[in-house]
């Protein structure tokens, strides 16, 4: 498999290349491979922002610990998920399946009910880390893209929320920054790239019931 080997190759990359830049080409490939990401109910329920704009990534930066990745990479990624509760993103995505598949709404109108429903019998608390975790599966086809085009990548949790929010005007956008992911070209200085890559065994890993 291509993708081991590439999987193999990739690592969390601590140190950029400034002068390199992601084609724009290539940098549609990574996005469109965000889109077609997983998640529950297919519901799609975050926003990803990408940011090349040196000047606002230079304020980020004072909000992730001042770590040059957010600056020194190509492009950041900032995964969003949405803060309201309201069902209007629920409905927008019943008329795209309907729009898309050439579905009447009528005849699907009961999907939207059902998530509708299972949504709400969430508490706050797991409404919230429901709706953050969404983020990840997008995050991890980023990744994977990302990997198999050898475009380097740093997914981070480093960095205050409340402050990208700020900065990003995301709380006027019913949005939470939550992962971040700078990507673009590894340093030659990065000593990080030549260390082995650690990962459990597959015995430790694993539990086969057969």
């Amino acid at each position: 498999m291509k993708l081991l080997e590439n999987l193999n190759w990739r690592y969390a990359t601590k140190k950029f290349d400034p002068s390199k830049k992601i084609e724009q080409e290539d940098l549609g490939r990574l996005m469109e491979a965000v889109r077609l990401s997983v998640s529950s109910y297919g519901l799609q329920f975050y926003n990803v922002l990408v940011i090349e704009n040196q000047e606002l990534r230079e304020k980020l930066r004072e909000a992730s610990w001042n770590q040059a990745q957010i600056t020194d990479a190509s492009h950041l990624f900032v995964f969003c998920n949405y803060t309201s509760r309201d069902g209007r993103h629920i409905d927008e995505y019943i008329q795209n399946i309907s729009l898309t598949q050439g579905v009447p709404l009528s005849d699907i109108s009961g999907y939207g009910d059902f998530i509708k429903k299972s949504l709400s019998a969430k508490s706050d608390a797991q409404w919230h880390a429901w709706s953050e975790r969404q983020t990840y599966l997008a995050l991890s086809n980023l990744l994977l893209a990302c990997a198999d085009l050898r475009i380097d990548a740093c997914p981070m949790e480093g960095f205050e929320p409340e402050k990208y929010n700020a900065i990003l005007g995301l709380d006027k956008q019913e949005l939470n920054a939550v992962v971040i992911a700078p990507v673009g070209y590894r340093s030659e200085e990065d000593e990080t790239q030549f260390r082995k890559k650690v990962r459990k065994s597959r015995e430790s890993l694993f539990q086969l019931l057969t």
